[in-house]
């Protein structure tokens, strides 16, 4: 695989480095996206009403098997290269920052030091009243977990639609964003907001945008590198080309 040698070049010599990361890196582990149709007994559920504070109130049970189940696929899925040639990208560059909106855990699995979750994490969960964050909790009988502390309802520590993202991971994606040189935008759509910003924010700052994708999305006319094709054979790809010394034109 041929790179632009300015890429090459921008990429070695690159001191800060911000990547964000989408559900399609996720895809290619076997992850559905999230608005991917559901199977089995939940495939006459759309995602959309069950990933509100609403559905919750209405009927905790449901929403909670919904993402017993999901935490179920994702439990066996594995890294894929992309997220092992991240790891690799965070070895090479001083200051390397990852942000995902994937709620899977694969980064950390895969063995990403640091990852700056916009979304949550599924294998948490957290009180819906005190807000107590529990990485186990006691999963008996039928009726929804309840919390050691205060008795409130568990409920997946990750971020439903109507809620805001947790604040301190979000300032500290801005300030990665406004301070690096590059910015990796991989596998995301560019449309889900704030995080869709972030790549606009950075060229606003004088970093170059790397956009790798299966599909072009509203970022690509803007990308100083637009890498078409699957995060899982492209990145790894560039991090050997770049740091290993392949010739590249």
């Amino acid at each position: 695989m041929i790179f632009p040698a300015d890429l090459i070049k921008a990429l070695r010599q690159a001191q800060r480095a911000t990547a964000l990361t989408g559900a399609g890196v996720s895809q290619e582990s076997g992850l559905r996206t999230f608005r991917d149709a559901q199977d089995g007994l939940w495939a006459q559920y759309r995602p959309e009403d069950l990933a509100t504070p609403q559905a919750f109130q209405r009927n905790p049970k449901m929403v909670w098997d919904w993402y017993a189940w999901r935490r179920e696929k994702v439990s066996q899925a594995k890294p894929n290269p992309a997220h092992y040639a991240l790891v690799e990208l965070a070895k090479q560059i001083p200051n390397f920052t990852l942000i995902t909106q994937n709620v899977d855990g694969l980064h950390q699995a895969a063995g990403s030091p640091l990852v700056i979750e916009l979304h949550g994490n599924i294998h948490r969960v957290r009180c819906s009243v005190c807000g107590l964050i529990h990485s186990r909790w006691d999963q008996g009988g039928d009726a929804v977990p309840r919390c050691k502390v205060c008795n409130g309802l568990l409920r997946p520590d990750v971020v439903w639609f109507g809620e805001n993202l947790p604040q301190a991971e979000l300032e500290a994606a801005f300030e990665a964003a406004r301070t690096c040189e590059l910015f990796f935008s991989i596998g995301t759509s560019g449309v889900v907001q704030p995080a869709a910003s972030l790549a606009y924010l950075a060229q606003q700052q004088g970093a170059r945008i790397v956009e790798i994708n299966a599909e072009p999305t509203p970022l690509t006319s803007f990308a100083d590198f637009a890498l078409q094709g699957k995060a899982g054979q492209i990145l790894p790809a560039l991090v050997k080309a770049t740091f290993f010394h392949e010739s590249s034109t």
